[in-house]
């Protein structure tokens, strides 16, 4: 943990909580990110995200500070358990238009693309199991190290290690059969 972080996590436990803005400032982006990749949905996304912090911000005093877990890996944990939370209170019978946002017609062209490359990502990550899925994109998307990602996942950093290169290496050999199937199309 940076040393300024745990400064503005300790002034926030003895009640300064206008310091709170700046874990805000420095977080929001990420989390953002790994809650959108969950729900698909902006809107969505966007509450979650807001109950991550407000839960984060409501509890910061239950933050122990010189722990195993950083205070990205908890602030995580709560945004992964306000998105499980989420899950499990959605109504089966809600309208699928209320959780897939519709694209913006300002740019149809790069919408196409950009949702095109996120539908062939996803197909790639799909077949890996869902605890190499999520580790992979802790890693790559989210840039959590491999300390956060332990303490996230509740496993050590060496199996964090492990499963992300398996998974890669996965991928790897995927992505090289589907090129040398191609290249005998090609000839």
């Amino acid at each position: 943990m940076k040393p300024d972080e745990a400064q503005i996590i300790i002034a926030c436990q003895q009640g300064d909580l206008t310091k709170f803005a700046q874990l805000y400032d420095q977080y929001i982006k990420k989390i953002y990110n790994f809650v959108y990749y969950k729900t698909n949905h902006p809107q969505t996304a966007e509450d979650l995200v807001s109950q991550t912090f407000i839960k984060a911000l409501e509890n910061i005093t239950k933050f122990k500070l010189g722990s195993q877990s950083s205070f990205s890996a908890w602030l995580y944990r709560i945004a992964q358990n306000t998105v499980i939370d989420y899950y499990r209170t959605k109504k089966a019978d809600a309208n699928i238009n209320d959780y897939y946002d519709l694209a913006s017609t300002e740019d149809t062209q790069l919408n196409a693309i950009t949702s095109e490359q996120k539908a062939k990502v996803q197909t790639y990550l799909q077949k890996l199991n869902p605890e190499q899925r999520q580790i992979v994109i802790m890693r790559l998307w989210d840039e959590l190290s491999y300390q956060e990602i332990a303490s996230l996942t509740q496993k050590s950093e060496a199996s964090c290690r492990m499963t992300f290169c398996r998974a890669i290496g996965q991928l790897k050999k995927e992505l090289l059969i589907i090129i040398a199937f191609i290249t005998l199309l090609i000839k």
